[in-house]
Parts: structure tokens; sequence; C-alpha cells
């Protein structure tokens, strides 16, 4: 597949401010690059400093869980991150940004985030793993990130685990499955919290698309909130 182009978004007055997480482990260049061009200004996080002017936190990430978060512990960042989305702010998961969301990860034997039941386990029955390439992503329900992408579009993967929620919100949480030998979870969203297992940044003009609705749902959320109050992802 080959990338198409969506036309570059100004970052001009209003324009909603990303803070992208960064632990060592993210794609950063690519991720700001991506941001930026659909309308965003973006700051890397290195330490909570970076939160307070931020409308949105996204957390990118490749490699595995313990060293992600033996990095966002020493950098002061676990229970910002936390308090974040529990006061309702957007947060945007990516791959292993993802994966930190659920409960602990049986790639290390990781405590992670905790902040959706579940852990993140190995692929099943996967013909190859790493999972790399593009794959479809089937929406199991709408979604406001998704609005003007095809359902079963393709998205750019590099990965062997994938979250799996559990409990008896399970399958309230899940956006959208992929399959690569059995079906995985390949988007999560719960309130003002959206992640996704594949790289919007490395995903042509869908992946474009993606962050341009997630930075629209930003944009209006944080025009629309009272000085004191977050703006949410999906209100």
């Amino acid at each position: 597949m080959t990338a198409g182009r969506v036309p570059a978004r100004s970052a001009g007055r209003g324009a909603p401010r990303f803070t992208v997480v960064d632990y060592g482990a993210g794609n950063l260049v690519s991720i700001e690059q991506g941001l930026t061009r659909v309308g965003a200004v973006v700051t890397i996080a290195r330490d909570p400093s970076a939160f307070e002017l931020a409308d949105a936190l996204v957390m990118p990430g490749v490699g595995a869980a313990a060293p992600a978060m033996e990095r966002l512990t020493a950098a002061g960042l676990v229970e910002p991150i936390r308090d974040w989305i529990a006061a309702g702010r957007p947060y945007l998961g990516i791959c292993l940004g993802l994966q930190l969301l659920f409960d602990g990860s049986d790639e290390d034997g990781a405590t992670t985030l905790g902040v959706i039941e579940g852990r993140t386990t190995r692929l099943t029955d996967a013909p190859t793993l790493p999972h790399i390439g593009w794959n479809q992503v089937d929406r199991t329900r709408d979604h406001p990130a998704f609005a003007g992408i095809e359902r079963g579009a393709d998205f750019y993967f590099v990965h062997s685990y994938a979250g799996t929620p559990a409990g008896p919100d399970a399958d309230a949480v899940v956006l959208a499955r992929t399959t690569h030998g059995s079906a995985f979870v390949s988007a999560i969203a719960r309130a003002n919290v959206l992640g996704v297992q594949f790289h919007p940044e490395r995903s042509g003009t869908d992946g474009l698309r993606l962050l341009e609705n997630v930075v629209g749902l930003v944009r209006s959320g944080a025009q629309a909130a009272a000085p004191a109050a977050p703006a949410s992802l999906l209100v």
C-alpha cells in the first residue's frame, strides 16, 4: 500500500496542544510530524512540567513494557499520567502506549498503568512473529476518531503482543479487532481514552486522517470547555 497525500493543516491560533511522552521507546519524530501536519502544536514531555499547558497526551512506543515503565518511573511520569487520565483529559496510546494502559504484561511480567482491566498477551496462532506490515482493522462500533475512514481499512503494525481487556466491561472497551492467526484487539476506546495497536503515523492517508480526527476532537473539546474544566476526547 502506498501512502496518499493529506493536505497539511496550519497550526495557527487556537491549535490544540499535544504533548508526546518521551520515555526512550517512541517513534517521536514521525508522531510529531504527523500531528503537526494535521494542525496540532506538539511538545515533547520528559518530565511532568510539560503536561501543564497540554490539551492532550500521546503515549507512543516501541519496545517492551518493563523498560518503558522503568523509564516512566525514573522520570516521575507514572502518577501524572494516571492522574491525567483519571481527570478525564484526552489520552491517545499508540502500540506500546496502548498496551501500557492494562494491568500488566505477559511479555516481561511488568506491572503497567492499570487504567484498563486486563493484560497484554502474546498473539495466538500467529503465522509470523513479530506481526509486521499492513493489516485490516475491523471496527466493532463507530467512533469519531475513525470518521471518513472505510471499515476494514489497512493500517501498519509492528508487534508481537496486544492488550486483552477483562472484566464486565471488556467488550464495551473494544473498538476494533484485527486477525493475524487469531483475532486480537487493535483499538480500544473508553471515555477520554483512545488506544490503537497500529501506528497511525506510519499508515498513510488513513493514519493521518485518524490523527486529524483526534486533533479535531481535542480542538472542539478545548474550545467548549470552561477554563477550569478538562477537554474530553469524546464529548
